[in-house]
């Protein structure tokens, strides 16, 4: 990435919410598989390539093996999450702090009433948008409804490999840029020169979940790249405190919703483009 994305968010973020702040504890269960049809991708097991070689110093390249997992084909929507709080009553970290963060005129910049109902502030709202991810979520939002549904957030290899795959691929399509003309658009991602929205693939900030088929990953995941970061359960070593996330979203360039492309905050923080994917341990043979 040209530049932190994330860092003028990080930075206030750890004065606007403690990180104290309470949160209500979900231990794995069936509430919400029996509330919802929640589409699970079986992912086999094996080795590959972790990172890149030709990037940053936080993404070093590294082989890895997963075991066989499952993940969930696309990313949580509004109307899944607006499930799991009528269902339970939870209150998110930027309900609780009364704000979160969107991303305006190149920055980040704390917006009053933020939540994930109100995406941008307290002048916009989710009506319509069922089918669009869930933002304005934290990390332990993210692992509470995960939780609630029987499963877990992905750890970060498993996110990566359910993107890519063990052949080093730079998307989860391949190699060929998200829009390339006269082909159908793979991705929603941002403006061409990092970073700001764009409706070059029809749509400014959050596009519905599963709208680009031509993006999917080597095994069927969709969403993998673009459209919302997706919090994982990994711990961002060069930063204790924080978690890392992945994909990028939908006001990044090219170069910064690779599948490699990897950033940290801490667990509390909202954003307006930062969202999640649930993920679980394939049943045992017997």
């Amino acid at each position: 990435m040209r530049r932190s994305f994330f860092a003028i968010a990080v930075l206030i973020g750890l004065s606007l919410i403690g990180l104290s702040c309470p949160t209500e504890s979900f231990a794995q269960g069936t509430a919400g598989r029996q509330v919802l049809d929640i589409m699970l991708v079986d992912i086999p097991g094996g080795a590959f390539p972790m990172g890149s070689p030709l990037s940053a110093a936080d993404e070093p390249a590294h082989w890895v093996r997963v075991p066989a997992f499952r993940i969930m084909r696309t990313e949580v929507t509004n109307f899944e999450f607006r499930a799991f709080v009528q269902t339970t009553g939870y209150l998110t970290d930027a309900e609780r702090a009364g704000g979160g963060y969107v991303f305006q005129n190149g920055q980040w910049q704390v917006a009053p009433g933020a939540s994930w109902q109100k995406p941008r502030g307290v002048t916009t709202s989710i009506i319509g948008l069922d089918a669009h991810p869930v933002v304005q979520v934290s990390q332990r939002d993210a692992a509470a409804f995960c939780g609630w549904a029987g499963l877990r957030l992905p750890r970060e290899s498993e996110w990566e490999y359910a993107a890519r795959s063990n052949d080093g691929r730079r998307y989860p399509w391949g190699t060929l840029l998200p829009v390339v003309p006269g082909q159908p658009v793979r991705a929603n991602l941002g403006a061409a020169e990092c970073c700001g929205p764009s409706a070059v693939d029809g749509h400014l900030y959050t596009a519905p979940v599963g709208l680009f088929p031509g993006g999917a990953s080597p095994f069927g995941v969709l969403d993998l790249a673009g459209n919302v970061w997706e919090w994982t359960s990994s711990p961002y070593v060069a930063r204790p405190g924080r978690f890392v996330m992945r994909g990028g979203g939908w006001g990044n360039d090219p170069n910064s919703i690779r599948s490699t492309i990897r950033h940290g905050n801490p667990v509390n923080i909202g954003m307006d483009m930062v969202g999640f994917r649930c993920a679980g341990d394939r049943p045992q043979a017997r």
